[in-house]
Protein backbone atom coordinates (compact mmCIF):
# COMPACT_ATOMS: atom_id res chain seq x y z
CA UNK A 1 0.00 0.00 0.00
CA UNK A 2 1.48 3.71 -1.34
CA UNK A 3 -0.17 6.19 0.21
CA UNK A 4 0.20 9.38 -0.95
CA UNK A 5 -1.81 13.03 0.31
CA UNK A 6 -2.12 15.58 -2.19
CA UNK A 7 -3.28 19.03 -1.99
CA UNK A 8 -5.27 21.13 -4.75
CA UNK A 9 -6.23 24.44 -5.35
CA UNK A 10 -9.77 25.56 -6.11
CA UNK A 11 -11.74 28.37 -7.40
CA UNK A 12 -15.10 29.43 -7.05
CA UNK A 13 -16.99 28.01 -3.54
CA UNK A 14 -18.12 24.41 -3.46
CA UNK A 15 -21.97 24.40 -3.04
CA UNK A 16 -23.46 22.43 -0.67
CA UNK A 17 -24.27 19.70 -2.63
CA UNK A 18 -20.56 19.67 -3.99
CA UNK A 19 -19.38 19.49 -0.55
CA UNK A 20 -21.99 16.38 0.38
CA UNK A 21 -20.35 14.25 -2.81
CA UNK A 22 -17.16 15.35 -1.83
CA UNK A 23 -17.74 14.14 1.96
CA UNK A 24 -18.82 10.45 -0.32
CA UNK A 25 -15.61 10.28 -2.07
CA UNK A 26 -14.63 8.66 1.64
CA UNK A 27 -16.40 5.57 -0.03
CA UNK A 28 -14.67 5.39 -2.74
CA UNK A 29 -12.16 2.06 -2.30
CA UNK A 30 -8.50 3.55 -1.97
CA UNK A 31 -9.27 6.98 -0.34
CA UNK A 32 -8.75 7.43 3.17
CA UNK A 33 -9.48 11.08 4.32
CA UNK A 34 -10.58 14.59 2.50
CA UNK A 35 -10.07 17.69 3.83
CA UNK A 36 -11.87 20.59 2.67
CA UNK A 37 -10.11 24.09 4.00
CA UNK A 38 -12.64 27.04 2.72
CA UNK A 39 -11.00 29.53 3.97
CA UNK A 40 -7.73 28.93 2.08
CA UNK A 41 -9.49 27.40 -0.86
CA UNK A 42 -7.79 23.88 -0.82
CA UNK A 43 -8.76 20.30 -0.56
CA UNK A 44 -6.48 17.76 0.66
CA UNK A 45 -6.78 14.28 0.07
CA UNK A 46 -5.07 11.12 1.16
CA UNK A 47 -4.92 7.94 -1.11
CA UNK A 48 -3.93 4.32 -1.91
CA UNK A 49 -1.74 4.94 -5.01
CA UNK A 50 -1.87 1.29 -5.82
CA UNK A 51 -5.30 1.48 -5.63
CA UNK A 52 -6.03 4.75 -7.22
CA UNK A 53 -4.04 7.63 -9.87
CA UNK A 54 -3.81 11.15 -9.17
CA UNK A 55 -6.07 11.61 -12.49
CA UNK A 56 -8.63 9.40 -10.60
CA UNK A 57 -8.57 11.79 -7.51
CA UNK A 58 -8.90 14.37 -9.86
CA UNK A 59 -11.74 13.30 -11.76
CA UNK A 60 -13.76 12.54 -8.99
CA UNK A 61 -13.35 16.02 -7.16
CA UNK A 62 -14.59 17.53 -10.56
CA UNK A 63 -17.52 15.32 -10.77
CA UNK A 64 -18.23 16.23 -7.37
CA UNK A 65 -18.43 19.77 -8.50
CA UNK A 66 -15.24 21.46 -7.10
CA UNK A 67 -13.92 23.71 -9.30
CA UNK A 68 -9.97 22.40 -9.09
CA UNK A 69 -7.55 25.18 -10.72
CA UNK A 70 -4.30 23.81 -9.65
CA UNK A 71 -2.07 20.65 -7.99
CA UNK A 72 -0.33 22.30 -5.30
CA UNK A 73 3.44 20.85 -5.86
CA UNK A 74 4.98 18.62 -2.61
CA UNK A 75 7.71 21.12 -2.35
CA UNK A 76 5.12 23.67 -1.71
CA UNK A 77 3.11 21.23 0.90
CA UNK A 78 6.02 21.20 2.83
CA UNK A 79 6.25 24.74 3.11
CA UNK A 80 2.74 25.30 3.71
CA UNK A 81 3.20 22.40 6.65
CA UNK A 82 5.93 23.95 7.93
CA UNK A 83 4.85 27.60 8.18
CA UNK A 84 1.27 26.07 10.00
CA UNK A 85 4.11 24.83 12.97
CA UNK A 86 4.76 28.22 13.62
CA UNK A 87 1.59 29.78 13.89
Amino acid sequence: MTQLDVLYHYGAAPSEGALLAISKMREVYGVRRVEVREAEKTVRVEYDASRLTGAAILRLLRRAGLDIVETVPESAQAEESAGAGLR
